[in-house]
């Protein structure tokens, strides 16, 4: 039976917010927050992969296990794949993706994320999304947007605004039961892992600055669902940090 672990992937030099792995969230890091929010779950094991010496210290203080990676990495799909061939995983094991910057992310998501790829057997990835209730988040470029098949297999992820609504142009004639946001968690399957760094980098990819458009572009499936529980969008800003200082503070 395939083992579960979760590897957590933390840059410090993040480019929208610098070192907010670091930043304080009521008196413990970020990074300390997100592995303790992880830790309730039941996985094999819960791995830190960052490519600071200072993270790697900091969380080892704590009691996480830290892999150390190389700092030239383009996404956190390619440092985990890295930590992933470091610690040896079997090539039927699953690995899921707790980005560094979402400590408020429900468990029960996490282990859907893992049961979706167990159940969806011709996908390499499997992530989650969620149906969009502010018209203003469409227009959010921080916030992905998706689109999927009938079978949940994503057809395309985007900064912009899709599906595009033909014919509307005002913001509050779109029905907006049509748009999906994703949410930055993944399961992969460890085989597909090992090679990934391999894969041809496209210009989609580049251009919205988001590393699953690789999957897609290589002819790899990504299984998507609705996700169990709503998840807090993950701290990309100043101001996403102070909300989220605040819900730690009631």
């Amino acid at each position: 039976m395939a083992n579960i672990h979760i590897v957590i992937p933390a840059r410090l030099k993040s480019t929208r917010l610098p070192n907010k792995m670091l930043a304080d969230i009521a008196g413990k890091p970020m990074i300390q927050r997100v592995y303790q929010q992880v830790a309730k779950s039941k996985f094999d094991s819960i791995i830190i992969a960052t490519d600071s010496q200072k993270i790697k210290d900091i969380a080892e203080s704590f009691g996480a296990k830290v892999v150390l990676t190389r700092d030239d990495h383009q996404s956190g799909t390619d440092r985990i794949a890295e930590a992933v061939t470091k610690l040896g995983f079997a090539d039927e094991d699953i690995v899921v993706n707790v980005q560094g910057d979402e400590p408020l992310i429900p468990i029960e998501n996490i282990e859907q994320a893992a049961q979706l790829l167990i159940d969806k057997s011709e996908a390499v990835v499997s992530t989650l999304c969620e149906k969009i209730t502010d018209v203003e988040d469409i227009y959010n470029p921080n916030n992905v947007k998706v689109v999927f098949d009938k079978n949940n297999y994503a057809l395309y992820f985007s900064r912009a605004s899709i599906p595009f609504e033909r014919g509307f142009s005002e913001k509050e004639q779109i029905n907006i039961s049509e748009f999906f946001r994703h949410i930055g968690i993944y399961a992969y399957r460890v085989a597909f892992l090992k090679h990934y760094a391999e894969l041809t980098v496209s210009p989609i990819e580049k251009y919205e600055a988001l590393e699953q458009l690789r999957v897609l572009y290589n002819g790899y499936k990504i299984a998507i669902e609705q996700s169990a529980k709503s998840t807090p969008a993950g701290v990309d800003t100043l101001q996403d940090l102070e909300k989220v200082r605040r819900l730690f503070n009631v």
